[in-house]
Parts: C-alpha cells; sequence; structure tokens
C-alpha cells in the first residue's frame, strides 16, 4: 500500500465526508484545547510582543475541524494579548498540511466564513496549503513558532514489513502474534522518531509543539475494537465469495496508537525537546455534540446508534478500502458494519477509547 498516495478522508461535504462525519475527533481537539492554549500563550510571551507568529497544523485533513483548530489558537493568542496590555495583536502565518489527496480546496472554500465568524479585532491570518508527508521535512529551517497535530501521528507511513503471520486480520488484534506486534512498534518507533527530526530542523528554538493521539493508557495491548469490526465483516464477504481471500491478506491498515510511555522514550532519545505536558484522557463515541460545545456545523442526528459509528468510520476508512478492494462492495460492507455495531452497541461503547495529549517545547 503506497499510503501517500491512498490515504486520505473522504472529501467534500456530503453525507459520506469527513466533514460532516468527524464529531468524535472534534471532542479531542476541544478536550486538549486546554493544554494547547498554555502551550501557545506560554510561547506568545516568551516571544515579546512579535509581528507575526508562524503555526502549522500537521494532518489537517478538511471540515470544520481544520479551522476549529486554528480558530482556538489564534483566540488564545489575542486574549492574552489583551491580558498582557499589548496594543497589537501579531499576523498569522498558518500552514495546513496533509497529504496531496486531501480535500483542500473544502478548506479554502470556507476560509470566508472561517474570516466572518471570527469578526474584527484579530491579527490578520494568511493561510497556506502545504500538500506532502509529515515524515518528510516540510518548512525551511527555524521557521516555525507552532506546531499543532491531532488525531494523525498514529498514521504510519507505510504498512509494516514482516505482518503475513497476521492473516485475514486488517491491524492489529488479540489475535495477532509478537512479532506482527512487534512490527508495528518498530514502524512506528522510526516514523515518529522521524517526525520528531524533521520538527526539530523546522521550529524555532523554544518553539511549541502540541500532539494529539489515538493512544492506549499503558503498556498492556488496546486493541481498536471498531476497526477490528470492519475486518470482521470483509471476513464474512470473503467467506461468501465476494471477496479473494488473497485480497483480504493482503490489506492492513497502517495505525498504531502508542503508550505514554513509548511516546516519552521516544521524545528522550530524540532528545531535541522538553517534554512540558503528557496526559492521556478517555473519549467517547456516544453523546451530543452540545456537550463538547461543538455547536451545529457538524451535527449528523443521533450519535446513539450503529449508523452513526458507520458514517464515522466510512469517512476515515473508505478511500483505502476503494483502492484495495475497488467500489462495488463499499455499500454492502458499510451496511453490514452498521448492522454488526447496531447489534452489540451498548457493549462496544463502553469501551474506552484513549486520546494522548503531549506538549513540546524545542530545547
Amino acid at each position: 500500500m503506497k499510503v501517500v498516495e491512498e490515504l486520505r478522508m473522504n472529501g467534500g461535504t456530503g453525507d459520506n465526508s469527513y466533514a460532516k462525519n468527524s464529531p468524535f475527533q472534534r471532542k479531542g481537539i476541544l478536550m486538549a484545547k486546554s493544554i494547547t492554549e498554555k502551550a501557545i500563550t506560554s510561547l506568545y510571551t516568551s516571544l515579546n510582543n512579535p509581528k507575526s507568529i508562524s503555526i502549522a497544523d500537521l494532518g489537517c485533513s478538511s471540515g470544520p475541524n481544520t479551522l476549529l483548530a486554528v480558530s482556538n489558537l489564534v483566540k488564545a493568542v489575542d486574549n492574552h494579548r489583551k491580558k498582557l496590555r499589548r496594543l497589537h495583536s501579531p499576523e498569522f502565518q498558518i500552514y495546513l498540511n496533509d497529504l496531496p489527496t486531501n480535500d483542500f480546496n473544502t478548506i479554502f472554500r470556507s476560509l470566508p466564513d472561517f474570516r466572518t465568524e471570527m469578526g474584527d479585532g484579530f491579527g490578520l491570518c494568511f493561510f497556506n496549503g502545504v500538500p506532502g508527508s509529515f515524515y518528510d521535512r516540510l518548512f525551511p529551517a527555524d521557521s516555525l513558532h507552532f506546531v499543532h497535530a491531532s488525531y494523525s501521528l498514529h498514521w504510519l507511513s507505510q504498512v509494516p514489513k514482516g505482518i503475513e503471520d497476521n492473516k485475514l486480520n486488517i491491524c492489529l488484534t488479540s489475535a495477532s502474534p509478537p512479532n506482527v506486534t512487534k512490527a508495528y512498534y518498530d514502524q512506528f518507533d522510526r516514523d515518529f522518531s522521524t517526525f520528531l527530526k524533521h520538527r526539530s530542523e523546522e521550529l524555532m528554538k523554544g518553539g511549541r509543539m502540541v500532539l494529539n493521539f489515538f493512544g492506549r493508557k499503558d503498556e498492556n495491548p488496546d486493541y481498536d475494537i471498531l476497526l477490528e469490526l470492519l475486518g470482521v465483516t470483509l471476513k464474512e464477504l470473503v467467506e461468501e465469495g465476494f471477496v479473494e481471500e488473497e485480497k483480504l491478506i493482503s490489506f492492513n491498515v497502517p495505525i498504531y496508537t502508542p503508550s505514554p510511555a513509548e511516546l516519552k522514550s521516544l521524545v528522550e532519545k530524540d532528545g531535541s525537546f522538553i517534554i512540558d505536558c503528557l496526559e492521556d484522557s478517555q473519549i467517547h463515541w456516544t453523546g451530543s455534540e452540545s456537550e463538547s460545545e461543538s455547536g451545529d456545523d457538524n451535527n449528523i442526528g443521533n450519535t446513539n446508534d450503529g449508523a452513526y459509528v458507520a458514517r464515522c468510520m466510512r469517512a476515515v476508512f473508505e478511500p483505502l478500502l476503494v483502492s484495495h478492494f475497488g467500489e462495488g462492495i463499499i455499500e454492502e460492507v458499510f451496511r453490514r458494519y452498521r448492522n454488526m455495531v447496531a447489534a452489540d452497541f451498548k457493549s462496544l461503547m463502553a469501551v474506552d477509547t484513549y486520546i494522548i495529549v503531549s506538549a513540546l517545547i524545542k530545547k
């Protein structure tokens, strides 16, 4: 699988788009808001009344979550400016990064609405699209003040090598042998170490970075039940002759969810950053969006049913499935998946999902 070419969220603003089906990720951004605000205001104070601040949002995807993260940062700086009684707001150079297949057009079309919603009084925001993998260099040396990445770094740069023993599983599961688990971790080790190396070159001394991960609480295995269930759906189609077995065997999702200890170890091994904060929290799929003060722009109906979960999963994984299996099975896959989730909804939703938020300072 060529991740750079095939990995993207569903674009546009239709019923199956990521823009309309990412309230779960929105909750995570809001849960990390206090940590993010502390990091950006601490940076602003240290810069001593800067004329401009350069911010990169890596793995920005598309839809309202992209500009939510940016607006939170800009508002936090302006509020802190007023507390410090500084007269002039800095201008903001905003870099929105994702893979070249990302739907940047939807983001750019929403910028006039963003500026209207922000209103007057804030520093000018200059937006730039930066297509490319964040596992490569993206910016000139010492050019960034702040880096933000939310729900993107659990995606690996490639499917790990040497995982043939994972058989018909599409991800790490309780049935995956130890060598497969090690292969996934080793790939994450290489990727995250590369990420840190490049960001240390691009960030100015004293620059901040806030990274928001899907993760796990401790060193014990913690498998993605909802993703595993998608694999069960595909197995059914193999058993009924709709999908070739070899086709499923050769499909693995490039995702690894780290523990806080693993992240801490890799940051310390790199040596370029001070860990200012490293926290893990539980996040729940269900519940009304108003509980996360998210407004109506991402309201897709009842969040307490299987159809809701199926739409959210489809918005993320449909492009990968289409690229590997073709479009012909997609409707059937998610029809069955929706029914499977609905049949055991309460027990599935009772399983905790963890996010890890890390705030780092460039030495």
